[in-house]
């Protein structure tokens, strides 16, 4: 689905793209793929996708169209709201909510804290990566995070840092979690702490896409303290 995401939003950008720096190499803008070819593949990975579906209680089949809908939804967004990496956020923290509910077969209230934390953190990094297009989005009328917030770039992804770490504080209170989560959490508000002082200063692309890539090991952590959590 991630895939699948991906081509629906290059589908729908491919115009904005062409007229982008760092995306008009990006295979439908440069014309190395046509529409129809990557409809195809399209078509693929939404049948495999679903075919995964089978695998899993009936509960999650009723909950996969509103992913479908959400990844769909996105790609427009950039054209309708001033923050469209909100939804963004929500498209990935829907997942969140499938895989909890493919486990517990219902949804209570810690996945929607997760499916909240999750958007919250989209929103945060998505924003640090679209520092690298302001001037091409500005130029071609397409909207973001990063415009929006401006000057205040680092208020609002520290914000939306803030309600990432409540949240996932939040769910781990309701399941009785132990320590090791909390400490990693804590450890993710002191590295959150720097990046937010590092957007308070003017930042060159190349740094912003570093400070972009620099989340996956947040994810990481998090991982890692949900395991050491529920071991202790």
């Amino acid at each position: 689905m991630r895939s699948a995401g991906v081509i629906l939003n290059d589908l729908a950008d491919q115009k904005f793209d062409r007229q982008v720096a760092r995306t008009k190499i990006r295979p439908l803008a440069s014309g190395e793929l046509s529409r129809p070819q990557a409809f195809l593949l399209l078509g693929l990975l939404l049948v495999l996708a679903a075919s995964l579906l089978f695998l899993l209680n009936p509960f999650v089949w009723w909950l996969a169209p509103i992913a479908f809908l959400l990844a769909a939804l996105y790609p427009f967004s950039k054209r309708w709201i001033h923050i469209p990496q909100a939804m963004l956020g929500v498209a990935f923290g829907w997942g969140a909510v499938m895989a909890w509910a493919a486990v517990r077969g219902q949804l209570d209230a810690p996945v929607w804290c997760l499916f909240v934390a999750t958007a919250a953190w989209a929103v945060a990094y998505d924003t640090i990566y679209a520092i690298q297009d302001q001037e091409d989005d500005r130029r071609i009328g397409v909207k973001s995070a990063a415009l929006f917030f401006g000057q205040s770039i680092g208020l609002g992804v520290g914000t939306a840092l803030i309600i990432m770490l409540c949240l996932l504080g939040t769910a781990g209170w309701l399941v009785e979690i132990g320590w090791a989560y909390y400490a990693t959490l804590l450890g993710l508000a002191l590295f959150f702490s720097i990046q937010v002082c590092q957007l308070r200063e003017s930042i060159a692309p190349p740094q912003a896409f570093a400070m972009f890539r620099a989340h996956v090991w947040v994810g990481v952590a998090v991982l890692i303290g949900f395991l050491a959590g529920l071991s202790n």
